[in-house]
């Protein structure tokens, strides 16, 4: 990806605004954001079903008022490791277009902060050098008060780990 596309990349998701709201949580000490638009709901942890034979980023399934959805834990596509379950830890219930379905999906976090907003000022794209995220994973870095804060590409996340997931089945 040539650097003029992958500025033009990190900015897509603002859509020409000035600046985008989000909710932010932690993954193993970093600070993610997600666009607070998808997120229909925070809940505490729930009952999960596993799911056999699945693999370890949506190994099982929760109720969500009724209906059976997976649950996705997005530290396996950044490769870290699996964390701890806290008194803080929650789930993001969001709702994604994958594949031209929009589909409930629940993500584990360590813990969520706040709905905030973020201006695309203070966004870059991810380096290409020394990163050890796939960078078509990341949308943009912001810088807020001396850290950066991880708006995740969540549509490349699934859509990747979704193929990876039929490569090894088939």
């Amino acid at each position: 990806m040539s650097e003029a596309t992958q500025k033009a990349d990190h900015r897509a998701i603002w859509k020409g605004a000035d600046e985008i709201s989000v909710l932010t949580f932690c993954l193993n000490g970093e600070t993610f954001a997600i666009e607070a638009v998808i997120v229909q709901e925070i809940l505490d942890l729930l009952p999960e079903t596993s799911v056999p034979g699945s693999l370890p980023f949506v190994g099982s399934v929760i109720n969500f008022r009724g209906k059976v959805i997976p649950l996705a834990d997005i530290r396996v596509a950044f490769g870290m490791e699996a964390g701890n379950v806290t008194i803080d830890s929650r789930i993001i219930v969001t709702e994604l277009d994958l594949e031209g379905q929009t589909t409930l999906v629940g993500m584990r976090t360590d813990k969520v902060f706040e709905v905030t907003s973020l201006p695309v000022s203070a966004s870059e794209p991810p380096p290409i050098v020394g990163m050890r995220w796939r960078p078509d994973y990341i949308h943009a870095l912001v810088k807020r008060e001396g850290e950066f804060i991880i708006l995740p590409n969540l549509q490349a996340i699934f859509s990747s780990q979704q193929n990876n997931a039929l490569q090894a089945t088939g």
